[in-house]
């Protein structure tokens, strides 16, 4: 294939009249309009002042000519087809010169009305019944001139169908209500770009763009869509539009030293005209600039700028060009191209006369020959034609997706003139007019390589992309298809695993402003107004990222999940509590056993001494036993405080604890008022002790009121298992007490029991030295007192799963304490001292003890005036229907005798008091 070049003259025919402005036509019962542009600038007159005359154009485009040549071919099929049997279409084809203006001047003559000699556009208010020259338009090539055409078309309502204009605006029916197009809109085009750029992980890149309408338009729509994508422009650079411009070769070399100073920008998005990436891509080949090219559908497949000398040293292009069908027939029409008369096709006539002057050249010195060509030498030697004609040459420039919505747009036109033709002879010129061809459009169904085609409600067709990848094969710039983009679904449809790889590899070229934060850190904004430029920072404590370049870190849920510093998942709690297998708890455990088995121990001791003073004097082997397996029981409760909480353990362990301890107090009370009572010998406290000394009542009362605080506790404010998350990385189940309230009301209920008990206690501290229970009581209830006002600040200010071990520790010492002081001395006398464990060796300590103090109780006697007497008599009475014996049968008063006002007392007092004391005890 011979390699692809954009043909120029500087010299066109020049405009005569006004079917000089015709670039080729054929008659026909119904003629079609197309509108493309053939040459990419139009001349701008040197002479001053400017006169309005339509100026020579320079710059042959071969693609656009090849667009000219597909508009003429599918005429031609459907002519020589059944499509419209009976009707012949004919075209009037026009060059725009890339000018807005020239292309005015074209639409114009399509206003004419029709067979009028001298093209005149009358103007009317009603245009509904109105004939004109044509009765649709083909084009055009630019969307900047296709928006101007179509509100002039959109006068008269004469549809336009466009093979190539793709701004977004374009589908707005409000503003070009007779607009079509068969390519989507830009819209699906920079999605797909900013698309490909966020698959690849780029997110900073450069946008160079024609400034003009189509241009500006792509820009802003790509701006939307890169936003959407995270992607960052780190520039834009626009360009003329026209190559006429004085400022266009500063403005490229600006550009270019733009992107070679932005090194780490590596993706350049292109929104150009052919002729503009030509100049761009020139200069950039001189500065050795080396990034990856994503070009618009303008130029993704034009083979002209793929043939550049060194295009390979730009680097990597890919684009983004229409879908295309078999245009094979339309090879073979160019095949035969040069049996095709030039009569009435001045771009194939201008094709021929540049062929015949500058075949003999290649594409970079072609240019120059044409500027050194002449009119008349471009007019000269046509006869030869045959001789200098390349076969191949047009069909190695041909576009393929262009072609094809070409022939498309052609294509509708005659389906919907088939539609209008079904009741109407069509080869009468006024059978319809355009606003009629215009509504048919709207929902016409074209049938085209087997396929059914139809127009959206916004004019558009939504045909796919085609990827194109530019690959050097065999030492040439290829074209080829690296994948599909479907609009519909927004994904990228590759044929073969070799040529996803192919699009994959694109992601090895880095193009970001900053490095990519791995997941564990989040991007953090910096001074730049660009949000791509940002710092990596790590996530903080409880927050993670599971992702490349987040935002911002996610938070764990703090109550099941915790996260390190830099992390990229979130771990589920360890749940802690005091478990079984902690060797505090087995510690604890121990402890609690070691009482368990001292308790059975001393139960032992007791039952096989059943009979002995000292198991008597503490009360008999029942109170004994009562107080034994109250002890018992708190031992037991501290097994509830370990292991999983559970509903059942969190009620139970304090209840359990409460009322064994209250029963265990009571017992204890008992006996010191019994042993207060025995030892006395104060008249008025022994006879407020014998009214007071009710040892069942008494126990069942107090115990019955700690019963009652813990039922209205468990009742109305239940304890209940609670997940404690003031630990970071734990989960510690507790048991939440209810109320601390009334937690607080059963251990100070406990407390003033303990009190109690302590007042009495520390009255009998005095007794016999050999055996003194009520001194031990005292200390037991100390220890008590010690230990719970130690665990109050203790349990306040401690957390996490040893919180329980607190209390448990507290239950042990005061339970150990009671306990040993209690029962050891007692069972130290009854192992170790068996000698004092007599009843002799009794009497004698009472004995001992009641002589000591009976010089004090006959002073307290003598002393007694006659009112204390009345006051005695009166108590004694009011007491005299009990017994006032402790177990029931010994009297603390001796039968007949009464105390004698300043008498002393008989000798055997004493003798006499230690046996009842004795007795008592």
């Amino acid at each position: 294939l011979i390699p692809c070049f954009v043909i120029g003259t500087d010299i066109v025919f020049s405009c005569e009249n006004t079917d000089d402005l015709v670039g080729a036509s054929s008659p026909g019962d119904i003629v079609i309009g197309g509108l493309f542009a053939v040459h990419s600038e139009m001349m701008h007159p040197e002479e001053y002042p400017i006169k309005p005359v339509i100026q020579n154009c320079a710059g042959f485009e071969i693609q656009i000519f090849l667009q000219t040549l597909a508009m003429i071919h599918a005429i031609e099929m459907i002519n020589n087809s059944t499509l419209l049997p009976g009707v012949t279409l004919g075209y009037e084809i026009y060059d725009t010169c890339a000018e807005v203006t020239k292309a005015m001047a074209s639409a114009l003559r399509f206003l004419s009305k029709f067979n009028s000699s001298e093209d005149v556009v009358e103007f009317k208010c009603n245009y509904s019944n109105y004939i004109p020259r044509i009765k649709a338009v083909t084009g055009a090539t630019y969307s900047e001139v296709s928006m101007a055409v179509s509100r002039l078309l959109a006068l008269q309502l004469i549809p336009q169908v466009s093979p190539a204009s793709s701004a977004e605006i374009l589908s707005d029916k409000i503003r070009f209500p007779s607009f079509f197009r068969t390519i989507p809109s830009d819209f699906h085009q920079t999605r797909a770009m900013a698309h490909l750029i966020c698959e690849s992980g780029w997110n900073w890149i450069g946008v160079i763009a024609t400034d003009d309408d189509n241009g500006r338009l792509a820009v802003e729509s790509f701006g939307v869509q890169a936003m959407a994508n995270n992607v960052c422009i780190a520039f834009k650079e626009m360009l003329p539009a026209y190559l006429s411009d004085n400022t266009f070769h500063t403005k490229v070399d600006c550009a270019v030293e733009k992107i070679v100073k932005e090194t780490r920008v590596n993706v350049i998005v292109v929104f150009m005209r052919q002729f503009h990436v030509l100049k761009v891509f020139k200069k950039a080949i001189e500065r050795n600039v080396n990034k990856i090219w994503i070009a618009s559908s303008n130029w993704s497949s034009a083979v002209k700028i793929s043939t550049i000398p060194n295009i390979r040293q730009l680097g990597t292009i890919v684009g983004f060009g229409f879908k295309s069908r078999d245009i094979s027939a339309f090879q073979d029409f160019l095949r035969n191209l040069h049996k095709m008369t030039t009569d009435n096709n001045n771009f194939l006539r201008e094709y021929i006369m540049l062929l015949q002057v500058c075949a003999h050249l290649e594409y970079y010195d072609f240019q120059a020959c044409i500027s050194n060509q002449s009119q008349d030498d471009l007019l000269q030697n046509v006869e030869n034609k045959h001789q200098i004609w390349k076969d191949d040459f047009l069909n190695a420039n041909v576009e393929p997706g262009f072609i094809h919505s070409t022939v498309l747009a052609v294509y509708a036109i005659a389906y919907a003139i088939k539609g209008l033709c079904k009741n109407r002879n069509c080869k009468d010129p006024s059978a319809f007019t355009p606003w009629e061809l215009l509504e048919e459009l709207k929902n016409v169904t074209v049938i085209y390589d087997d396929k059914e085609i139809k127009f959206d409600s916004n004019g558009d067709m939504s045909t796919s992309y085609d990827v194109f990848l530019w690959k050097e094969i065999d030492g040439h710039m290829k074209i080829t298809t690296m994948a599909e983009y479907d609009p519909g679904k927004g994904d990228f449809i590759f044929e073969d695993e070799e040529k996803k790889k192919a699009f994959l590899d694109l992601k090895k070229v880095q193009s970001t402003c900053s490095q990519h934060c791995p997941p564990g850190q989040m991007k953090k904004v910096t001074g730049s107004p660009h949000t791509c430029c940002y710092e990596c920072v790590y996530c903080p404590e409880n927050h993670y990222s599971n992702q490349t370049d987040m935002d911002y870190c996610y938070q764990c849920d703090n109550k099941t999940y915790w996260a390190p510093i830099n992390s990229s998942t979130c771990y589920s709690k360890t749940i802690h509590f005091l478990a079984w297998s902690d060797w505090f708890a087995i510690f604890l455990l121990l402890l609690s056993a070691f009482g368990v088995v001292l308790v059975l121990s001393i139960s032992v001791i007791f039952t096989k001494n059943l009979n002995t003073p000292v198991v008597k004097a503490s009360g008999g082997l029942t109170v004994c036993y009562i107080i034994l397996f109250s002890h018992f029981l708190i031992f037991l409760s501290t097994t509830f405080f370990i292991d999983e909480p559970t509903e059942f353990k969190c009620k139970t362990r304090q209840a359990l604890f409460g009322i064994s301890f209250s029963l265990c107090i009571s017992c204890i009370l008992i006996k010191s008022l019994k042993i207060l009572l025995a030892f006395s010998f104060d008249p008025k406290l022994q006879n407020f002790l014998k009214c007071m000394y009710k040892p069942v009542p008494i126990v069942v009362t107090c115990t019955g009121i700690q019963v009652i605080i813990c039922t209205f506790w468990l009742i109305f404010r239940t304890p209940f298992v609670k997940q404690n998350f003031s630990i970071s990385r734990a989960i510690i189940l507790e048991c939440n007490e209810g109320s601390v309230l009334a937690f607080g009301i059963m251990l100070g209920y406990i407390a003033a029991l303990a009190f109690i008990c302590f007042i009495f206690a520390f009255k009998g501290r005095k007794l016999p030295e050999n055996y003194n229970e009520a001194k031990f009581i005292t200390f037991g209830m100390l220890i008590y007192f010690i230990a719970w006002i130690v665990f109050i600040p203790v349990y306040a200010t401690t957390f996490g799963k040893y919180l329980p071990a607190v209390e448990i520790i507290v239950v042990l010492i005061s339970n150990y304490g009671i306990l040993c002081c209690t029962f050891l001395p007692k069972c130290y006398i009854i192992i170790y001292k068996q000698e004092t464990n007599t009843k002799s060796a009794f009497l004698k300590m009472i004995y001992t003890y009641s002589s000591k103090s009976a010089s004090s109780v006959a002073v307290s006697q003598i002393s007694l005036d006659s009112k204390s007497s009345s006051s005695q008599a009166t108590v004694s009475d009011s007491c005299k229907s009990q017994k006032n014996s402790v177990n029931g049968n010994a009297h603390f008063q001796v039968p007949g005798q009464t105390p004698i006002k300043g008498k002393a007392l008989p000798k055997n007092t004493a003798r006499t008091m230690a046996r009842k004391r004795l007795s008592s005890i």
